[in-house]
């Protein structure tokens, strides 16, 4: 195993591209790391570079101690993953997870170790004599890690290796890789564009945009505290609830006029704020009151999103222009409530648990600590 690091990394192509920007991060001896963002965000690039399929334009990139910007992909010691499995049609399960070892002339012997072992690893015993096109998606993803896995690599990349499976699989595969991270302890490094992998496997997150680093840590640490309204609209389904503070302000004011009160004094010192350009919130943290006279913010329900086990309510402040998206909030309510789409609600946002951002998108506080609490749903 293998810890990699990289130490200011850009990437720019001939064209004038820029794919990674001062790009720092350590990814820890026998850690599981998630790189997630949008299409574009320079994320399969890092894999490249760590694979020795593109070389840095700038900054160095060590895999353990040694810099390894020169080193072909042969001498890197690293197996990739790919997203459409990459296997040989016109061989047997046997002989794809046999073929890398063949390449590097080893030991018949060791051969038949090693594939045994990976056998084992990924209960594969009952399709080594089947061809690729004889296996479900979910069975070739687990041939393509075992492939990758009998080179007994330092590190392990995968690119988004479960884009072409069905929703259901997807889980089933999902569980398997961590657990499969967790029996070898090896050092991987999993790209993917879908927030909810990204949560339920990382051991810590790395979230890109635009070639830049946008925040990293651990999957509560950007649920709770994302760094910027980038990675808070980002990570979390429904996304964090965003909202310009002057908004906030005009639907407060538009509730005094009408002759309500609010109920949510922290609004004020959160609207006097000069730093505070947007205000953050989960939609755990909002309560949907049936009641457009209850303590709270009065408007409109929008639509729900009924789950099962929960439903999505949006809904839209009063006396805000129409169409006005940004003054759209989402509320996750338990079990099945009898909301209409029309229907005149309150709504209650939980300060204690409001993030703030400045006017450059970036956080500055958390919650007002003398806010009330959440009422009842």
């Amino acid at each position: 195993m293998a810890s990699v690091a990289f130490e200011h990394v850009g990437k720019t192509y001939p064209n004038g591209y820029r794919a990674l920007v001062e790009f720092d991060l350590a990814i820890g001896d026998g850690e599981l790391v998630v790189f997630v963002g949008p299409s574009g965000c320079g994320k399969s690039t890092l894999l490249r570079l760590v694979a020795g399929l593109e070389q840095p334009s700038s900054g160095h990139l060590r895999i353990g101690r040694d810099i390894v910007d020169d080193w072909t992909p042969q001498a890197r010691n690293v197996a990739m993953v790919f997203q459409d499995y990459a296997l040989y049609p016109t061989m047997t399960v046997r002989a794809n997870l046999g073929f890398p070892l063949q390449m590097r002339k080893l030991p018949q012997a060791e051969i038949r170790r090693r594939v045994a072992w990976a056998t084992e690893l990924l209960a594969l015993g009952d399709l080594l004599d089947r061809l690729p096109k004889q296996l479900s998606g979910g069975q070739r993803q687990r041939v393509a890690m075992g492939r990758a896995l009998v080179r007994e690599p330092t590190v392990f990349l995968l690119d988004e290796p479960l884009s072409n499976l069905d929703a259901q699989l997807r889980t089933q595969v999902r569980g398997e890789i961590v657990d499969l991270q967790r029996r070898t302890g090896t050092t991987m490094i999993y790209v993917t564009h879908d927030q909810v992998e990204a949560m339920t496997m990382g051991q810590r997150i790395a979230v890109l945009s635009r070639g830049h680093l946008q925040q990293s840590g651990s999957p509560q640490a950007l649920y709770d505290t994302p760094a910027n309204t980038f990675v808070a609209g980002f990570i979390g389904t429904p996304p964090m609830n965003l909202i310009p503070s002057v908004t906030l302000l005009r639907a407060a004011e538009c509730a005094a006029a009408a002759g309500g009160h609010s109920g949510m004094e922290w609004l004020a010192a959160l609207t006097a704020d000069p730093d505070c350009h947007t205000a953050g919130i989960r939609p755990e943290h909002v309560a949907i009151n049936r009641d457009p006279q209850a303590p709270g913010l009065p408007g409109t329900i929008v639509q729900t999103e009924y789950l099962g086990h929960e439903t999505l309510v949006h809904f839209s402040f009063s006396g805000l222009a129409h169409g006005d998206t940004r003054a759209i909030f989402i509320a996750r309510v338990d079990g099945s409530p009898c909301f209409e789409n029309g229907q005149p609600a309150s709504v209650w946002i939980d300060g204690k648990q409001l993030s703030r951002f400045d006017g450059n998108g970036n956080r500055t506080l958390g919650g007002d600590p003398d806010s009330a609490p959440l009422p009842t749903r």
